[in-house]
């Protein structure tokens, strides 16, 4: 039976997955975004709260995918789908390949609106600009909502009061076939602004301080409420800006309240829409204007009418403070968000650049292009130096032209881009080659993020990258009126300690084997002596959209922009593993990581490459999350250990600390330790080179991941149970 001959009932059921939220109690407390959450949760019994670490099941407003859509639709028709649940909950957009004219990329993107046109399903071709920002302008990402997308940086649509969270694309194709997906709410994080920025600092500026300044992972696969006094003085593009980057300090959301400002900003959308649509009264036969199915005043009189807050008393994991009136232009890098610096101690540095970019859904929108404009009139981008133009859409690049700063930037010199992600991602025109320095206004500094490992990169707020274009070397507006009015302090910053609250958790010990789920994992050790080892240093860029990449040729590349050799050594050990005389027991390379392994992009190939390479468990200090969701989603087994990531940092790290290689300068560490894992209760035996035991334990994965793994991930457990359904 396919899947177009099941009921509406039974396509809403096939994915209904060991999830639990937190027992009937009206008064509980809530958070904002445990709120949005219990409004799209499914299955919840009367009166049932959400609340951090619950699993539940969602059905979000909407879905959005990019360019990874042909991948999607690939696991769509795979799960035996052949019409989407919900048209109007799915929004296709083309956005980070755009500058790639070859006759490949075009069909590409040719198949991708073929299939949009046959669903019925909203269609933005490439040019109509970043995924997110269309989102935003076109209300998909609407206050009070819980909006999704396969892109890492849907944090983005928190800035106007949306929960917008990332999921991946085996999640994109069952939300398509049914609607929804799981969830495990995040832990909730009070970050509070308070003051006011000085003139001269931005939003950029914000988000840049406070992923330098708390950068111990206080925010790690939480989801932020922003909160203070602070966030009236923010306008509307510097909280889109602050949210989008809440994705690099390593949170699955970040939410700023809906208020006054917000709400203001959407009566002006809306007149300029309805002005786009305008229609003469003095003509009676003349039919009213179209309506704007999600920019509407109906719209946005009921979210005046019914706005959501934090219960009083909430309870969060941690609260985070920041006095905006403290802050100074800061600079994040090189190569890292987690290093920001005063903008002043870089400029009396005077660090040369190669290429500067206003590119990106962080820091191109029309109110960025004006701080640029207004920087570089009158002036021409230094002898050598290459600056990169993008408008965040073909909307913004409008307005822009129309304001005159776009021909003021085209007339300093600028290189103009089609609206799109380009070399944000590493796709395109202008990417960093090896030796050079690029400062960006954009949101990732990656190595090799932007071009060449061997390049620097910094982020900065656009009033600075346009400063910087104009002299050659990092510096500010104000260097180039000689007038340093900025000091190098440090922000004045708080954490307030916070009880700690139980949370909705699988208990520890012995656990239920899932059967067909092997009793152990064993093999070889590898250890990769880094913190924060990013998506892209497991699974570069470059191939991020070449969708024929075969499992195998996946495995080939792995880790190629942290270590070129990891993929030789793996393989090298996995041809010598002979078949284990206990059947049930999964054997293959054990690869230990530091902490946040797999923050970054959602692309789900950093999971697969690994999985293919002949890695079937990595063990590490923690994980970003949405890795860890790719990971189960993909049957490739994530477990934290610190005490093991402890030891092997002490013995084979210099100075007994991690990010600096192995004791030879190695990247990953083959200490000559074998190491197993027994899934149902945790413990973990390790025998070293010398033949000493060790003794470690982790918490035990639950059978619904046992079972996800059986199917070989998501994908096969939705298609086991469309076929269920189907009999």
């Amino acid at each position: 039976m396919p899947l177009l001959r099941l009921t509406v009932h039974q396509r809403s059921r096939i994915l209904h997955f060991k999830c639990f939220a937190t027992a009937v109690d009206s008064k509980l407390p809530q958070t904002f975004v445990e709120k949005v959450v219990q409004k799209y949760a499914l299955g919840l019994s009367p009166g049932q709260i959400v609340r951090a670490g619950d699993y539940v099941m969602i059905r979000p407003e909407h879905v959005m995918s990019h360019d990874n859509t042909g991948p999607v639709i690939s696991k769509f028709k795979a799960i035996g789908a052949s019409r989407i649940f919900n048209p109007r909950q799915t929004v296709f957009t083309l956005d980070h390949d755009v500058q790639n004219k070859s006759d490949k990329n075009l069909k590409k993107y040719a198949t991708i609106e073929a299939f949009a046109r046959s669903q019925g399903v909203d269609f933005y071709p490439a040019g109509r600009g970043i995924g997110h920002q269309i989102l935003v302008e076109e209300g998909y990402a609407f206050p009070q909502t819980l909006t999704v997308a396969s892109d890492s940086h849907s944090n983005m649509y928190g800035g106007v009061g949306c929960v917008g969270t990332p999921i991946v694309r085996t999640d994109a194709a069952a939300i398509w076939a049914t609607g929804q997906t799981w969830w495990q709410v995040p832990r909730q994080i009070k970050v509070e602004l308070s003051g006011r920025l000085s003139e001269g600092v931005s939003g950029k500026d914000v988000i840049v301080a406070l992923c330098g300044t708390f950068n111990n992972d206080q925010v790690l696969n939480g989801a932020i409420e922003f909160v203070g006094d602070g966030i009236a003085e923010l306008d509307i593009d510097d909280r889109l800006a602050i949210a989008n980057m809440t994705t690099e300090w390593g949170a699955l959301a970040g939410v700023f309240p809906v208020d006054e400002k917000l709400l203001q900003w959407y009566e002006r959308m809306i007149a300029k829409q309805e002005l786009s649509t305008f229609s003469s009264s003095r003509s009676g036969s003349a039919p009213p204007p179209p309506i704007h199915p999600r920019l509407n005043r109906k719209r946005l009189d009921e979210l005046r009418s019914k706005t959501i807050t934090s219960d009083p008393d909430a309870e969060y994991a941690a609260h985070l403070k920041l006095d905006l009136g403290s802050l100074v232009p800061h600079v994040s890098g090189p190569n890292s968000v987690k290093i920001s610096t005063p903008l002043p101690e870089l400029t009396a540095q005077k660090i040369k650049i190669n290429k500067a970019y206003l590119v990106s859904c962080t820091n191109s929108r029309a109110s960025d292009l004006a701080a640029a404009a207004a920087v570089v009139r009158g002036k021409k981008i230094a002898p050598g130096v290459d600056f990169y133009v993008a408008a965040a859409s073909s909307v913004v690049q409008r307005d822009a032209e129309i304001s005159g700063d776009w021909a003021t930037l085209v007339g300093a010199g600028a290189r103009v881009l089609p609206a799109g992600c380009g070399p944000c991602i590493g796709l395109g025109t202008g990417l960093l080659e090896d030796g050079e320095v690029g400062i960006s206004a954009t949101n990732r500094n990656y190595k090799g993020r932007m071009g060449s490992p061997k390049a620097l990169a910094y982020l900065a707020s656009p009033a600075v990258v346009a400063a910087s274009a104009v002299t050659g070397y990092i510096c500010g507006p104000d260097h180039l009126q000689s007038q340093e009015r900025f000091s190098t302090q440090a922000p004045i910053h708080s954490i307030v300690s916070t009880p700690a609250r139980e949370t909705s958790t699988t208990e520890t010990g012995a656990q239920p084997m899932f059967p067909g789920f092997p009793s152990s994992f064993a093999g070889t050790l590898l250890f990769a002596p880094q913190d924060n080892l990013n998506t892209d240093g497991i699974y570069p860029g470059k191939y991020t959209y070449q969708d024929d990449m075969t499992l195998e040729q996946q495995a080939k590349v792995v880790m190629e922009n942290y270590d070129p050799s990891f993929a030789i050594t793996v393989s090298t050990i996995t041809t010598k593993i002979g078949k284990s005389s206990e059947s049930n027991v999964k054997e293959g390379v054990v690869l230990v990581a530091g902490y946040n392994f797999g923050t970054g992009s959602s692309r789900e190939q950093a999971a697969t490459a690994l999985k293919s390479a002949g890695v079937p468990l990595v063990i590490a200090g923690s994980f970003g999350d949405i890795f860890k969701r790719n990971a189960i989603n993909n049957a490739l087994i994530c477990m934290e250990c610190p005490e093991l990531v402890r030891d092997l940092t002490e013995s084979y790290t210099p100075h007994r600390k991690r990010n600096q290689g192995g004791l030879s300068g190695e990247l990953t560490v083959n200490p000559g330790w074998k190491i197993q894992v027994d899934m149902s209760s945790g413990s973990v035996y390790v025998t070293t080179e010398e033949g000493e035991q060790r003794f470690y334990s982790v918490r035990p994965i639950g059978q619904s991941v046992q079972e996800l793994w059986t199917c070989n991930g998501l994908e096969g457990f939705v298609v086991q149970k469309l076929q269920a359904q189907a009999a």
